[in-house]
């Protein structure tokens, strides 16, 4: 494990290549601002890229994607194994998604984000050959007491002892999709209350496991690259996060087998998707959430509301940030 005094050291991510990044989802989050709710997110997307990209060029890191752009959007950039920053300071390994929630954006709907990830080289999973992973993610109170392989009811009610408040008082985030219909109803059948989210896999994460959040675990089948950068996160709030790959085809199952990924209902704990604790998470509102707020124009300024999450340090630190319109739109 990495002890705090990592901060001292050139070769690991340090506090200052936190606030170096919050600039990149910065950009992508403003540059996306034309795009909300004109149901564009291609165009939503592509401005975010770019802008995420030109601002990562000027941060003093060596970093190489592993979570890109490249494999889920066949994007021409931030893809996986591509090499980002001056190519000075600490090697890491980075996970980009520009904008989390492309429909959310277009459709102007809550809970949009622009998000980073960094941890140190040779620790994040790479699990782009199989696009989808069943997720279990609590905060503290979990620890040790939830596991993705016992019934979700089972669950519910550990987790609500744990946190010494009645079942009927547990709130469950889940993916609002076909494939969750009998998760959605097991939830409600245990007593507990259901968040549905239409999209922002990694917000409802993350929300699950802060201090006083309004839900309390989250759960269901959502993309594993979604889920490395959670674990990220995760990391600095002390919370628990499991995952299981779901590959949706015989090929697609054949790919994670060729690539070494257990694809047969294995648990990765928290160490395997991201290992040690010395890692980064960093995310802008693109559209208001719970966990941020959106982006927001008022006449001759951009107001942003950003968060920066280090395991190092188990620290949460929001930045709000007011930026001229007339050097960005």
């Amino acid at each position: 494990m990495v002890s705090l005094t990592a901060d001292m050291s050139p070769l690991h991510p340090d506090r200052n290549l936190a606030l170096e990044l919050v600039r990149a989802t910065e950009a992508a989050a403003i540059r996306s601002v034309p795009f909300i709710g004109r149901g564009r997110k291609e165009l939503a997307d592509g401005a975010a890229v770019d802008a995420m990209r030109a601002f990562l060029t000027t941060v003093n890191f060596d970093g190489t994607i592993v979570i890109g752009e490249g494999e889920k959007d066949n994007a021409p950039m931030l893809f996986n194994g591509e090499r980002v920053g001056t190519g000075r300071g600490p090697q890491c390994d980075v996970a980009v998604d520009p904008i989390d929630g492309t429909s959310l954006t277009a459709a102007g709907r809550n809970n949009a984000l622009s998000v980073l990830a960094v941890s140190e080289h040779g620790t994040m999973l790479d699990a782009s050959t199989v696009f989808y992973m069943d997720k279990l993610v609590t905060g503290p109170a979990g620890v040790g007491v939830v596991d993705i392989r016992l019934p979700i009811g089972e669950n519910i009610r550990r987790l609500a002892k744990a946190l010494e408040k009645p079942v009927d008082e547990i709130v469950v985030s889940v993916l609002h999709r076909p494939r969750h219909d009998r998760l959605i109803d097991e939830i409600r059948e245990a007593g507990a209350g259901t968040r549905l989210m239409s999209d922002g896999d990694v917000a409802g994460g993350i929300n699950a496991a802060r201090h006083n959040a309004l839900t309390d675990m989250c759960v269901g089948i959502g993309g594993s690259p979604e889920g490395i950068v959670t674990a990220c996160a995760i990391k600095a709030l002390g919370g628990h996060i499991q995952g299981r790959l779901w590959p949706r085809d015989d090929d697609e199952k054949q790919k994670g087998l060729d690539a070494g990924l257990k694809v047969d209902g294995e648990v990765y704990e928290a160490d395997d998707l991201v290992r040690g604790s010395n890692t980064i998470f960093v995310a802008t509102g693109v559209t208001n959430g719970e966990l941020v707020a959106g982006v927001r124009r008022a006449r001759d300024y951009v107001y942003t509301e950003s968060v920066v999450l280090r395991g190092a340090s188990g620290t949460l630190r929001r930045i709000s940030s007011e930026h001229l319109t007339s050097k960005w739109l």
